[in-house]
């Protein structure tokens, strides 16, 4: 099975009601694919990604946001374009995880929309 297709039908059968999510951030969170936070003296620090949420469907969305990190620079769309800029500046971890948080934020508004994906 393609791995686009592996995630998207992990993503349907583990969301079973994407209204629970207010937005894509909170699937994102609920994932956990945001960054912990530290707040201390008022002033936050931002820790890497906790382990706590679904460890496949994580997996899942950090393999696919890998594989585009590793591609970013063969295409010029405006995306590919941000992705190369965040792996020039930060790195490839850190893109890679910022990739899939896009992607979970994606998933997000396409199952709230009830739409198709079609990249330009």
């Amino acid at each position: 099975m393609p791995h686009a297709l592996m995630s998207a039908t992990a993503l349907v059968a583990a969301i079973v009601d994407i209204s629970v999510f207010k937005n894509g951030r909170e699937l994102a969170a609920w994932l956990d694919l945001v960054p912990r936070q530290h707040l201390t003296g008022g002033k936050p620090t931002l820790l890497g990604i906790s382990k706590r949420g679904d460890n496949y469907l994580r997996t899942l969305l950090i393999h696919g946001g890998r594989t585009v990190v590793r591609v970013a620079e063969k295409y010029q769309d405006k995306r590919n374009q941000w992705i190369s800029r965040l792996d020039k500046r930060r790195g490839k971890n850190i893109s890679t995880v910022a990739v899939a948080n896009k992607n979970a934020r994606i998933v997000w508004a396409l199952l709230t929309n009830q739409t198709t994906f079609i990249q330009a």
